[in-house]
C-alpha cells in the first residue's frame, strides 16, 4: 500500500545509499580501502536501522510521549509512540539506535579521513560523510531525538573542521547538513502543532455536537412536560375560569389531585408508569398526603429493571392505608426505592404520628 510514510522511507533509503555509493567512486588511490568499506557498511547499517527499527513493544504501548524530549534509558517514553493528543506520529528512536548513530557521527569522519590519506581528504569520494552524517542526524531528528541529532552534528562539525579546516568543511557541505537538521526540527514542531490543533478542534466539535444533542433532548422533554401539565391541569383550570373561581368540594379535590400529579411528574418521573400513577391517585382520593422524590440511585437502570421496580412500588401502594406516604429513591447500591407510611396514633397528640408502613424495594439482581 502506497502511503506518505512509505514514500518517505523509500526516499530516505535511496538518498543514504547514494551518499554511501559516492564513497566507493574513488578517483585516486586509497591507502586503506578496507577501512573505507567498513565505515560505509557501518553507516548504512546504522542509517537503515534508524529508519526501519520500530520494536513491537514500542508499537504496542499507547502511553503518549512528549515530543522532542530526550528520555533516559528505561523511561516509559522510550516505549511510546509519541502521538500528539491521540494523533500518531513518528515513533521515538530506541536508545541502542541512538548510541549507534552517535558512534557513526564520531567514528566515520575520522575513519574516512585517515583511510583516504591527506591528499584526498577534500575529494568528493572522501567528503561524502558530510552529507551522509547530516542525513543520518536528520532521520534521528524526525524520530524525535533532537538532543541526539544535534550532538551528532556537533561531532561531525568538530571532526570535519579538524581534518579539512573550518572554511573547507563549511564550503563542502557542512552547512547543508546543519540546515537539514534544523529544518527537520522545525517541520516536526509544525506537524505536532498542527496535530494538536486538529485534535483540539475535533474535541470542540464533539463537545458542541454533544451540547446541541443535549439541548434537543431537553427541549423535547420540556415539550412533553408541558403537554402533560396541560393534559392534567387543563380541565381543572377550564372549570375554574368558567365558574369564576367558585369551586365545589369535588372541584377542589380534583385540583389537589392535579397538583399532586404535576409534582410527581417533576420530582420523580422515573418512578412512574400508568399503574403507579393510578395507585398514587387512589391514595390521594382517600385523603392521603403523598410525596414522591427521585433523589438519585436509578441512573443507568434499564427499562426492564425499572418496570420490575415500578411493579413492586405499585403493589406497596395498593396495600397502603397510611395518612402520609413518602416515596423516595435510595442512593444505596442495594435498595432502589423506600416507601414510608405514617398515620396518627390512637390516643396520641394530634401533631404526632407513627410509622405504620416501611417497605424497601431492592434493585433486581443485586445482593
Amino acid at each position: 500500500m502506497i502511503s506518505v510514510k512509505n514514500v518517505l522511507i523509500v526516499l530516505a533509503v535511496a538518498f543514504t545509499a547514494y551518499l554511501a555509493a559516492r564513497g566507493l567512486s574513488w578517483t585516486a588511490p586509497v591507502p586503506q580501502p578496507l577501512i573505507v568499506v567498513t565505515t560505509l557498511a557501518l553507516y548504512l547499517a546504522t542509517t537503515w536501522l534508524c529508519i526501519f527499527w520500530e520494536p513491537a513493544s514500542v508499537r504496542a504501548v499507547a502511553h503518549p510521549a512528549v515530543p522532542h524530549h530526550e528520555a533516559p534509558a528505561g523511561h516509559p517514553d522510550d516505549a511510546a509512540q509519541a502521538p500528539v493528543d491521540g494523533i500518531r506520529g513518528p515513533l521515538p528512536l530506541p536508545v541502542i539506535a541512538q548510541l549507534l548513530a552517535l558512534a557513526c557521527a564520531v567514528i566515520v569522519p575520522s575513519a574516512v579521513s585517515i583511510a583516504v590519506g591527506a591528499a584526498s581528504r577534500t575529494a568528493p569520494f572522501a567528503t561524502w560523510y558530510l552529507g551522509g552524517i547530516g542525513a543520518l542526524m536528520t532521520i534521528v531528528m524526525v524520530r524525535r531525538r533532537p538532543w541526539t541529532a544535534w550532538s551528532g552534528i556537533v561531532a561531525l562539525t568538530v571532526a570535519s573542521m579538524i581534518w579539512m579546516g573550518p572554511v573547507t568543511a563549511l564550503a563542502l557541505g557542512l552547512v547543508g547538513s546543519i540546515v537539514w537538521v534544523a529544518c527537520a526540527q522545525l517541520l516536526v514542531l509544525s506537524m505536532d502543532r498542527a496535530a494538536r490543533d486538529t485534535s483540539r478542534l475535533t474535541r470542540l466539535q464533539r463537545a458542541a455536537t454533544g451540547w446541541q444533542t443535549a439541548q434537543v433532548v431537553r427541549q423535547r422533554e420540556r415539550r412533553v412536560q408541558v403537554q402533560r401539565a396541560l393534559a392534567v391541569a387543563g380541565p381543572v383550570l377550564t372549570r375554574t375560569v368558567a365558574h369564576a373561581g367558585v369551586l365545589t368540594d369535588a372541584d377542589r379535590l380534583e385540583a389537589r389531585i392535579a397538583e399532586g400529579r404535576l409534582r410527581d411528574e417533576m420530582r420523580g418521573p422515573r418512578l412512574l408508569d400508568d399503574e403507579v400513577r393510578a395507585e398514587l391517585e387512589r391514595a390521594r382520593r382517600r385523603g392521603a398526603n403523598v410525596t414522591v422524590l427521585d433523589e438519585g440511585g436509578l441512573e443507568g437502570v434499564d427499562d426492564e429493571t425499572l418496570g420490575v421496580i415500578r411493579a413492586q412500588l405499585a403493589e406497596a401502594l395498593r396495600s397502603a392505608s397510611s395518612d402520609r406516604l413518602y416515596i423516595r429513591t435510595s442512593p444505596d447500591e442495594r435498595i432502589a426505592v423506600t416507601v414510608v407510611g405514617r398515620s396518627t396514633s390512637v390516643g396520641a397528640p394530634s401533631d404526632e404520628d407513627a410509622v405504620d408502613l416501611w417497605r424497601e424495594i431492592p434493585h433486581p439482581g443485586r445482593g
